[in-house]
């Protein structure tokens, strides 16, 4: 009974920790139900050789015995990079069989019109035999619509984990707000006898009703969302176009009972605070916040930001280019982001203290920030939680692809670039014209892991290394020939002379000799193979450079006769340099959407609770003399600067992660190139300034209004 009228009188206070979790229910309801579609997608249909009941393809995989234990073995098996035509005798045999229909741009599967068991005791073990829907392997969309649905896990499962995080964030903040703002209630239910556990249950209960009725709104919500977060992921890029979400069950109850676990756990700890606050509290009425964060909180805190602090540094020193990874980069921060958040209370005041404002309303504005520390803190947490998230995220993921540009730019002496499919040969009087292909190599690394390496296949070695400027550490590029590797510092075996055991583009087995090895720089410095061992591969690039005497005009008239396009090297650069992916940036942006309506949703609720709460203040300052304009500026600039405290915060924790990012560029051998997103920034920051102005705006004209006009 004391918990129903108790949701009945706070349920204004409540409704943003409602709309927190009914938010984060259904963001994990609708990406749960993406990700149960991409684990399971449905059956297609074959194109290839639809008309053909059984698919004879080649191999195209290598699959290596891998080390999964002491004792304990496994076969791991990767795409080929060149997978090989189906052998012209087994053709022949085939063709004895029924029909064989053959597709002339990609030989490396046929398709035959006869029985199975025949297909198979003819192929054995010289090929794969796909019947039904596995015929579909064969299709060139296969490898790519799979390749796709990783990117959709990914995307998917960090913005259901960004969404979780928040919705504890937000909960838990909206919860110690709520408290902070009863103390006096608790304080006569203990003056009336009332336990702390009393007390505890009381908020446990209220957080109760709340998750069960946010998690079932949720669940309905993120059903309705599920659809059009999946056709945003199809036109973004990110999903195959295929792609929608199916009629799986669990995702709602992991999104049901994990609504409801985060509304428990957001006020548990504040439960506890509220149970410790004595019938004292009942006869104070001072504004000045004191003792505003128990000792429990500053040794979490500490806690925390010495361990995202040591992580930090410690990966600096063992694994620098794990740094790099877009894994690493987008949960590492939330270490730092919860750390800084929960010593909010303790670092708001020395910040706002630094803060000087002009005139007598400026003063009232900092003085009031600084003695309600609890009050600047609430406002200043979610913001500090979406400027960290969007300058770390996106600033890590520019940086990272600045430096991968920069580095692109330096290993480039060419001055004209020609690109094909395929090219064909030609003289150039008066140029160097170096070619080379895509291609692949494949290596086991401490017998564990079979790692594919992109490579270049170089035709001729002495041009290469003209039109070249790579970071070569040791040895000497012009040492490639068809019995050796180029390799970089991030492989096993990496010394100059050693004999390294890989496996070509096509499958092939091979023992090469490293003939130089590269800085390992930001991971694109990959291997460099000769045309002999690049298991078929086309040349897809030309790189020229011509004498002084030569006549431009003229050799640019006969690369024309390659068959590929021409390029200037610095626009060639500017078109293909690497940059953050457009599916990457998406995945970033709805991460990011999802904190900024958290965050709105957390400067609403908190402002209107406060605002509500200074009822007397505001009637103090109407009798001496503040008119209502002043008295709704002086609010407004409060909410203002404590946006603007959480802003500094946030960009504190940015230049931590961005610092981090940086020294692991140098410490790479990596062009250092820090992009900062400051016009997300900007959008992130100005959102939540005028959520807080307007909802402050409009909560103290109804508070004023309701008071005589007259002091």
């Amino acid at each position: 009974m004391l918990t129903w009228s108790s949701l009945r009188t706070w349920w204004p206070s409540l409704l943003g920790a409602f709309v927190a979790v009914a938010l984060g229910v259904a963001a994990m309801t609708a990406t749960g139900l993406g990700l149960a579609s991409s684990l399971d997608p449905p059956a297609r249909q074959p194109v290839r050789f639809a008309g053909s009941p059984v698919v004879v393809m080649a191999r195209s995989t290598l699959t290596v015995e891998v080390r999964r234990g002491p004792d304990t073995t496994a076969h791991v098996s990767k795409r080929l990079a060149h997978p090989q035509p189906v052998d012209k005798e087994l053709l022949r045999e085939l063709r004895v069989l029924g029909s064989v229909q053959q597709d002339r741009s990609r030989p490396d599967a046929v398709g035959i019109d006869a029985p199975v068991a025949a297909v198979r005791e003819v192929v054995g073990d010289r090929a794969h035999v796909l019947t039904g829907d596995g015929r579909r392997a064969a299709d060139p969309e296969a490898a790519r619509d799979a390749e796709a649905l990783v990117g959709v896990n990914s995307l998917l499962g960090t913005a259901g984990g960004v969404a979780a995080f928040v919705a504890v964030f937000v909960t838990a903040s909206t919860f110690a707000f709520v408290v902070a703002l009863r103390r006096r209630e608790f304080g006569l239910l203990r003056m009336a006898g009332a336990t702390p556990g009393q007390v505890r249950r009381l908020l446990l209960g209220e957080a109760l009703a709340v998750g069960v009725l946010a998690s079932v709104a949720g669940c309905a919500l993120g059903r309705w969302g599920a659809p059009r977060l999946a056709r945003l992921l199809v036109d973004g890029g990110v999903a195959p176009s295929w792609f929608a979400v199916g009629d799986a069950v669990w995702p709602y109850h992991a999104a049901f009972w994990t609504g409801l676990t985060v509304a428990l756990a957001g006020v548990w700890a504040a439960s506890r605070r509220a149970g410790r606050i004595g019938p004292a509290a009942a006869l104070r009425e001072a504004s000045v916040d004191t003792d505003v964060m128990p000792w429990s909180r500053r040794l979490i805190g500490c806690g925390l930001l010495a361990a995202g602090l040591g992580l930090l540094v410690w990966t600096l020193l063992t694994d620098p280019s794990e740094l790099l990874k877009r894994k690493t980069y987008t949960t590492q921060p939330m270490v730092l982001i919860t750390a800084v958040a929960a010593l909010a209370p303790v670092l708001v005041r020395p910040v706002v203290r630094l803060v000087r404002l002009p005139g007598a309303t400026g003063l009232l504005i900092r003085e009031n920030a600084a003695a309600s520390v609890r009050r600047t803190a609430a406002v200043a947490a979610p913001v500090l939680v979406t400027v960290a998230l969007a300058g770390s995220l996106l600033g890590s993921a520019g940086t990272v692809s600045a430096a991968k540009a920069a580095e692109v730019r330096e290993r480039t002496a060419a001055q004209s670039i020609v690109t094909g499919e395929e090219l064909r040969p030609v003289r150039v009087p008066g140029a160097t014209v170096s070619g080379t292909g895509a291609t692949a190599v494949f290596v086991r690394e401490e017998g564990s892991a079979l790692i594919r390496v992109d490579a270049r296949a170089v035709t001729e070695v002495r041009s290469f290394a003209a039109v070249t400027r790579l970071p070569v550490v040791a040895g000497d590029i012009r040492d490639l020939d068809d019995g050796s590797i180029v390799v970089n510092e991030e492989w096993e075996q990496h010394e100059v002379g050693a004999r390294v055991r890989v496996w070509l583009g096509d499958g092939r087995p091979v023992s090469l000799r490293i003939a130089a090895v590269l800085a390992e720089g930001t991971g694109d410095n990959g291997a460099y193979v000769t045309a002999a061992n690049a298991g078929g591969a086309a040349v897809d690039r030309l790189e020229v450079r011509f004498a002084k005497d030569t006549d431009r005009a003229a050799a640019v008239r006969a690369l024309h006769a390659t068959g590929g396009t021409v390029r200037p090297a610095a626009e060639w650069l500017a078109d293909t340099s690497p940059r953050t992916k457009s599916q990457t940036r998406l995945g970033f942006l709805v991460v990011l959407g999802i904190a900024l309506v958290y965050a709105a949703i957390a400067l609403a609720g908190t402002l209107a609770m406060a605002t509500a709460a200074r009822r007397t203040e505001l009637r103090s300052l109407r009798l001496t003399g503040a008119t209502r304009a002043q008295t709704t500026r002086a609010l407004a600039g409060e909410a203002l600067l404590a946006v603007a405290v959480g802003a500094l915060l946030g960009l504190a924790v940015t230049a931590v992660n961005l610092a981090g990012t940086a020294t692991a560029l140098g410490r790479l051998a990596a062009p250092v190139v820090v992009d900062m997103p400051w016009t997300v920034l900007g959008i992130c920051v100005g959102g939540c300034a005028a959520v807080a102005v307007a909802v402050t705006v409009f909560h103290v004209k109804q508070q004023v209004g309701t008071e005589s006009g007259t002091p």
